[in-house]
Protein backbone atom coordinates (compact mmCIF):
# COMPACT_ATOMS: atom_id res chain seq x y z
CA UNK A 1 0.00 0.00 0.00
CA UNK A 2 2.79 2.15 0.66
CA UNK A 3 5.20 1.70 -2.45
CA UNK A 4 2.51 1.31 -4.40
CA UNK A 5 -1.59 2.07 -4.34
CA UNK A 6 -3.46 5.05 -3.63
CA UNK A 7 -1.08 6.92 -1.37
CA UNK A 8 1.67 6.34 -4.36
CA UNK A 9 -0.76 8.37 -6.84
CA UNK A 10 -0.90 11.01 -4.60
CA UNK A 11 2.83 11.12 -4.16
CA UNK A 12 3.12 11.33 -7.74
CA UNK A 13 0.26 14.11 -8.00
CA UNK A 14 1.97 16.45 -5.32
CA UNK A 15 5.42 15.54 -5.52
CA UNK A 16 5.85 17.23 -9.01
CA UNK A 17 3.76 20.39 -7.92
CA UNK A 18 6.44 20.62 -4.74
CA UNK A 19 9.39 20.13 -7.23
CA UNK A 20 8.20 22.85 -9.87
CA UNK A 21 7.78 25.42 -6.81
CA UNK A 22 9.46 28.33 -7.12
CA UNK A 23 11.73 27.71 -4.44
CA UNK A 24 15.25 27.94 -5.68
CA UNK A 25 17.27 25.15 -5.78
CA UNK A 26 20.28 26.04 -3.85
CA UNK A 27 17.67 27.44 -1.13
CA UNK A 28 16.00 23.90 -1.19
CA UNK A 29 19.36 22.42 -1.55
CA UNK A 30 20.77 24.10 1.66
CA UNK A 31 17.28 23.16 3.59
CA UNK A 32 17.95 18.98 2.74
CA UNK A 33 21.34 19.41 3.80
CA UNK A 34 20.22 20.40 7.33
CA UNK A 35 18.65 17.14 7.67
CA UNK A 36 21.88 15.68 6.88
CA UNK A 37 23.79 13.96 9.82
CA UNK A 38 26.91 16.26 9.57
CA UNK A 39 25.07 19.25 10.48
CA UNK A 40 22.39 18.09 12.90
CA UNK A 41 23.80 15.47 15.07
CA UNK A 42 26.89 18.09 16.00
CA UNK A 43 24.13 20.81 16.50
CA UNK A 44 22.05 18.67 18.81
CA UNK A 45 25.71 17.06 20.70
CA UNK A 46 25.65 20.85 21.19
CA UNK A 47 22.84 21.55 23.12
CA UNK A 48 22.99 18.07 25.24
CA UNK A 49 26.14 19.28 26.66
CA UNK A 50 24.72 22.96 27.03
CA UNK A 51 21.33 21.67 28.80
CA UNK A 52 23.57 18.45 30.86
CA UNK A 53 25.77 21.61 32.20
CA UNK A 54 22.98 23.72 33.04
CA UNK A 55 21.16 21.24 34.80
CA UNK A 56 24.17 19.67 36.63
CA UNK A 57 25.45 23.26 37.97
CA UNK A 58 21.87 23.77 38.65
CA UNK A 59 21.91 20.56 41.22
CA UNK A 60 19.02 19.04 38.96
CA UNK A 61 17.73 15.65 39.74
CA UNK A 62 18.86 13.33 37.57
CA UNK A 63 20.81 15.97 35.74
CA UNK A 64 21.39 13.72 33.11
CA UNK A 65 18.66 12.07 32.01
CA UNK A 66 17.07 14.34 29.30
CA UNK A 67 20.33 15.04 27.62
CA UNK A 68 21.04 11.05 27.68
CA UNK A 69 16.79 10.57 26.57
CA UNK A 70 17.94 13.29 23.29
CA UNK A 71 21.33 11.01 22.71
CA UNK A 72 19.00 7.76 22.64
CA UNK A 73 16.01 9.22 20.59
CA UNK A 74 18.96 10.29 18.05
CA UNK A 75 20.51 6.48 18.15
CA UNK A 76 16.72 5.60 17.42
CA UNK A 77 17.05 7.06 14.09
CA UNK A 78 19.19 4.43 12.35
CA UNK A 79 17.51 1.97 14.79
CA UNK A 80 14.47 2.34 13.07
CA UNK A 81 14.68 3.79 9.86
CA UNK A 82 16.95 1.32 8.22
CA UNK A 83 14.67 -1.55 8.72
CA UNK A 84 11.80 0.52 7.93
CA UNK A 85 13.73 1.02 4.54
CA UNK A 86 14.71 -2.19 3.62
CA UNK A 87 11.04 -3.66 5.18
CA UNK A 88 9.14 -1.48 2.39
CA UNK A 89 11.16 -1.26 -0.40
CA UNK A 90 10.18 2.04 -1.91
CA UNK A 91 11.27 3.48 -4.93
CA UNK A 92 12.48 6.85 -5.21
CA UNK A 93 11.23 10.13 -7.28
CA UNK A 94 12.13 10.25 -10.90
CA UNK A 95 15.98 10.46 -11.50
CA UNK A 96 16.38 8.35 -8.18
CA UNK A 97 17.82 5.18 -8.22
CA UNK A 98 17.66 2.20 -6.56
CA UNK A 99 14.96 1.54 -3.74
CA UNK A 100 14.52 1.94 0.20
CA UNK A 101 13.44 5.73 0.55
CA UNK A 102 10.25 5.02 3.03
CA UNK A 103 11.10 6.81 5.70
CA UNK A 104 13.17 9.79 5.25
CA UNK A 105 16.46 9.56 6.82
CA UNK A 106 17.33 13.36 6.41
CA UNK A 107 13.55 14.13 7.28
CA UNK A 108 14.30 11.64 10.75
CA UNK A 109 17.67 13.38 11.38
CA UNK A 110 15.81 16.65 11.57
CA UNK A 111 13.30 16.02 13.30
CA UNK A 112 14.93 14.49 16.49
CA UNK A 113 17.83 16.61 16.16
CA UNK A 114 15.65 19.84 16.31
CA UNK A 115 13.18 18.93 17.93
CA UNK A 116 15.12 17.36 20.54
CA UNK A 117 17.12 20.36 20.94
CA UNK A 118 14.13 22.44 21.80
CA UNK A 119 12.77 19.85 24.25
CA UNK A 120 16.40 20.10 25.97
CA UNK A 121 16.18 24.17 25.71
CA UNK A 122 12.61 24.87 26.75
CA UNK A 123 13.14 24.49 31.27
CA UNK A 124 16.08 27.35 30.35
CA UNK A 125 13.37 29.73 28.42
CA UNK A 126 11.88 31.80 30.61
CA UNK A 127 8.05 33.57 29.16
CA UNK A 128 5.71 31.95 26.86
CA UNK A 129 7.15 34.20 24.15
CA UNK A 130 10.46 32.60 23.83
CA UNK A 131 9.07 29.66 24.61
CA UNK A 132 6.30 29.75 21.60
CA UNK A 133 9.41 31.35 19.39
CA UNK A 134 11.67 28.34 19.70
CA UNK A 135 8.80 25.58 19.28
CA UNK A 136 8.00 27.75 16.17
CA UNK A 137 11.53 28.00 15.11
CA UNK A 138 11.44 24.50 15.40
CA UNK A 139 8.56 23.68 13.29
CA UNK A 140 9.51 25.83 10.53
CA UNK A 141 12.82 24.51 10.75
CA UNK A 142 11.85 20.86 10.10
CA UNK A 143 9.23 22.34 7.70
CA UNK A 144 12.04 23.55 5.52
CA UNK A 145 14.10 20.22 5.76
CA UNK A 146 10.84 18.34 4.09
CA UNK A 147 10.02 20.73 1.41
CA UNK A 148 14.04 21.04 0.38
CA UNK A 149 14.28 17.19 0.35
CA UNK A 150 10.84 17.38 -2.46
CA UNK A 151 11.83 20.10 -3.98
CA UNK A 152 15.18 19.11 -4.65
CA UNK A 153 13.13 15.26 -5.87
CA UNK A 154 15.42 13.46 -3.09
CA UNK A 155 12.11 12.49 -1.83
CA UNK A 156 8.08 11.64 -1.99
CA UNK A 157 6.34 14.01 0.35
CA UNK A 158 5.10 10.83 1.84
CA UNK A 159 8.49 9.95 2.76
CA UNK A 160 8.49 12.75 4.56
CA UNK A 161 5.07 12.94 6.61
CA UNK A 162 6.00 9.08 7.46
CA UNK A 163 9.25 10.50 9.50
CA UNK A 164 7.46 13.19 10.89
CA UNK A 165 4.87 10.76 12.28
CA UNK A 166 7.13 8.55 13.61
CA UNK A 167 9.76 10.47 15.03
CA UNK A 168 6.98 12.53 16.87
CA UNK A 169 6.37 9.68 18.51
CA UNK A 170 10.17 9.36 19.31
CA UNK A 171 10.27 12.33 21.05
CA UNK A 172 7.00 11.75 23.02
CA UNK A 173 9.00 9.17 24.63
CA UNK A 174 11.39 11.23 25.29
CA UNK A 175 8.95 13.84 26.56
CA UNK A 176 7.19 10.94 29.06
CA UNK A 177 10.54 9.00 29.92
CA UNK A 178 12.19 12.78 31.20
CA UNK A 179 8.60 13.77 33.25
CA UNK A 180 8.40 10.29 34.56
CA UNK A 181 11.77 9.67 35.71
CA UNK A 182 13.26 13.19 35.94
CA UNK A 183 11.17 14.39 38.96
CA UNK A 184 12.84 13.74 42.77
CA UNK A 185 11.38 11.26 44.89
CA UNK A 186 9.87 13.47 47.08
CA UNK A 187 7.97 14.88 44.80
CA UNK A 188 6.26 11.38 43.68
CA UNK A 189 5.79 10.04 47.56
CA UNK A 190 3.71 13.77 47.60
CA UNK A 191 1.71 13.10 44.89
CA UNK A 192 0.31 9.23 46.02
CA UNK A 193 0.63 10.15 49.54
CA UNK A 194 -3.11 11.63 50.58
CA UNK A 195 -1.84 12.66 53.83
CA UNK A 196 0.08 15.30 52.47
CA UNK A 197 -1.02 18.34 52.27
CA UNK A 198 -1.35 19.77 47.83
Amino acid sequence: MIADGPLRDADERLGPWITGSRLPDGAAELLADLGGVAVAVPFLAVVIAYAGWRARTAGAFRWWLAPVAAAVAMAAVPALVIPLKELIDRTGPPGMDGSGYYPSGHTATAMVAYGGAALLLLPYLHGTYARRELVIACALLNFGVGLGLVRRGYHWPLDVVASWCLFGMVLQVMVLVVARYGRRAEEEEAETDPAQPK
